[in-house]
């Protein structure tokens, strides 16, 4: 896919066994700048198929040429009997999920209410971005390779086959006629999230490319992180992808009045939790036009009037290289079970095709994502709020991986038993440069040591790399799916948004300093364990202001149960030894040094 601009839109170190604390050290570091970045992380976007661009001549008469059909020549002989409305109406169709309304001028729809979804105000929701659609098109819009075409197709006045109320399952046609040109918009709709459309432009008898067009982003963005969300999202020859306004078909730097043409299964606008898409009855065929332009959206949508931000509006047009569309469009929510219902147009031409659940943005860690979301679902229907299931399969989850957080501690009191004697080999090779050969007989004879003594020297971070796919997993889920927007809990209003009142941040911060408090580490130099255990939490804490309840509420829960969980180690023998060893280390460093360090208490 590349980047169409729209010609109608203006385009806007240190002593004893430090060495196993600070490789842990250095993975936490490591994860916490992960977490920061993962929802910018994936891995490099495949290439969609070699496609064929086709863009017509500056002073052409359209996409005919483009294509190799033969320019018509206008004529009086072929102009058709005018065929225009005498004055705009409206056309409601409703079904239990959905209330949309269209409007005969355009034959293009001015809102499509979810009947089962709220706006951050409490109203239904409309997928329609009002403020955006005003600049750059409402949806069913059509779209031609021709400006003034184009106007007049969008503002012309058709005639409808039914106005007023109709309850779906129904079909409304709308036809305009004027001069050569000749018009048909057919839409169909049933009990589900998707209707069927049909699109023909006729001039002097002859198809003009008229794609449909979904063009100004979704109706639930309304601050900056929302549009931020953003992406175009598409299946080509089962290859599925997506990508954001500022990578991909974008960092390219593909301008200008190019159509891809290739096998497209389906091509959507999507955000974190709904989607347009469209998926061609005749894939094989397939035009998409991907509309990119931008608007300035307020930072919090509780200060309106605020400081306001370039964000980045994405639509999307899909057409046919036959010149007539035919095309299937989903609009609607990104639920699991509503997308695994939908499927693309196979070879035989019937909507047997892969399902549209990718369009959930579980990443490249979906084979583990899909089931925890899965398992949070199956706890959610037996307990009935979204935040208590959260907390159980964080319980559940922190309990499975209870035996690695022993075998760190295991690992911990192996490294520091043997201190005395690595201390030994560090004296007999001291002052060696670091080009030395006989730093070669000192590695050796430490991985010697570490052999005979049964210690595994990353012992302390194997199993934490066991548990960071989990944790990247399980932020995937909690952060994309739509069964926790507006979902509450507590005195939190919405899982999907950060929590108001800041108090599981402070949970989190106040929980963490603890557990570093309480956790012996004899072998970690006075510095790296004041960051440890200020810094960290801080830096963690903090990072967790503004992202969504869920995944803080996530955090919290695991945090108090390491809590727990580090206060009964503690009283074990294992936990006694490490003290005592910790206790044993300060003594001796405060002979040396008087000044104050932090130890771990019972």
């Amino acid at each position: 896919m590349a980047e169409f601009r729209n010609p109608n839109a203006s385009t806007p170190g240190s002593g004893g066994g430090g060495g196993d604390m600070r490789s842990t050290l250095a993975f936490v570091v490591l994860a916490m700048v992960a977490l920061l970045a993962f929802q910018y992380f994936k891995p490099p976007t495949p290439q969609p198929p070699p496609a064929v661009a086709t863009q017509p001549r500056p002073n052409a008469p359209g996409p005919q040429a483009a294509v190799g059909l033969p320019v018509p020549t206008p004529s009086p002989a072929g102009a058709t009997a005018a065929l225009v409305a005498a004055k705009e109406t409206q056309t409601i169709v409703e079904n239990e999920l959905y209330k949309i309304t269209f409007t005969n001028r355009g034959a293009q729809v001015k809102s499509w209410i979810l009947k089962k979804y709220k706006d951050s105000q409490g109203r239904p929701l409309d997928l329609v971005n009002q403020r955006a659609a005003a600049d750059f098109g409402y949806p069913l819009s059509v779209y031609t390779y021709e400006a003034g075409l184009t106007t007049e197709l969008n503002q012309a006045l058709y005639q409808a086959s039914a106005t007023g109320n109709v309850a779906a399952p129904a079909g409304i046609i709308f036809k305009y006629a004027k001069g050569p040109l000749t018009v048909t918009k057919t839409f169909t709709f049933n009990e589900s999230y998707v209707i069927d459309t049909q699109v023909s432009v006729m001039r002097n008898g002859s198809p003009v490319r008229a794609l449909l067009t979904w063009p100004s982003g979704l109706g639930d963005q309304e601050e900056v992180s929302q549009y931020a969300a953003s992406k175009f999202a598409w299946s080509s020859d089962g290859k599925r992808d997506s990508t954001g306004p500022n990578k991909g078909m974008f960092s390219a730097g593909v301008t200008g009045n190019a159509t891809l043409e290739q096998p497209y299964d389906y091509a959507a606008t999507i955000d974190l939790y709904f989607a347009a898409a469209f998926l061609p009855a005749v894939p094989s065929r397939a035009t998409i036009v991907t509309l990119h332009n931008t608007i300035d959206a307020p930072k919090d949508i509780a200060h309106p009037d605020a400081e306001k931000f370039k964000s980045p509006v994405l639509g999307i047009a899909v057409g046919d290289t036959s010149g007539a569309t035919h095309t299937r469009l989903f609009a609607g929510p990104m639920q699991f079970d509503v997308l695994g219902s939908i499927h693309t147009t196979a070879s035989d031409g019937k909507a047997t095709g892969e399902d549209l659940k990718p369009l959930i943005q579980f990443g490249w860690l979906k084979v583990i994502a899909e089931p925890l979301f899965l398992l949070l679902r199956f706890v959610h229907g037996f307990v009935g709020n979204w935040g208590w299931a959260i907390v159980i399969v964080t319980l559940v989850f922190n309990l499975l991986m209870l035996p690695t957080r022993f075998m760190m501690m295991r690992s911990s009191l192996k490294m520091q038993r043997i201190q005395p004697k690595l201390e030994v080999i560090k004296r007999k090779y001291a002052g060696l440069k670091a080009t030395d050969p006989k730093r070669a007989e000192m590695n050796a004879e430490t991985m010697a040591l570490y052999k005979t003594e049964g210690v595994n020297m990353y012992g302390g971070c194997l199993p934490m790399l066991v548990q960071m796919p989990l944790f990247f997993a399980y932020y995937r889920v909690l952060a994309n799916v739509i069964e926790l927007r507006q979902a509450h809990w507590g005195w939190l209003p919405n899982l999907a948004i950060a929590d108001p009142y800041h108090i599981l941040p402070i949970i989190i911060i106040a929980s963490m300093f603890l557990v570093q408090f309480i956790t012996p580490s004899p072998g970690m130099d006075p510095a790296q364990r004041r960051m440890m255990a200020f810094m960290m939490p801080a830096i963690f804490g903090f990072s967790m202001w503004s992202f969504a309840s869920g995944l803080a509420l996530y955090w919290a829960t695991g945090n108090l149960l390491n809590l727990g969980l580090q206060l009964a180690i503690n009283r074990s023998p294992m936990g006694r030894e490490l003290h005592a060893i910790a206790a044993k280390r300060a003594a001796k460093k405060d002979g040396r040094n008087p000044a104050k360090t932090i130890q771990g208490r019972r």
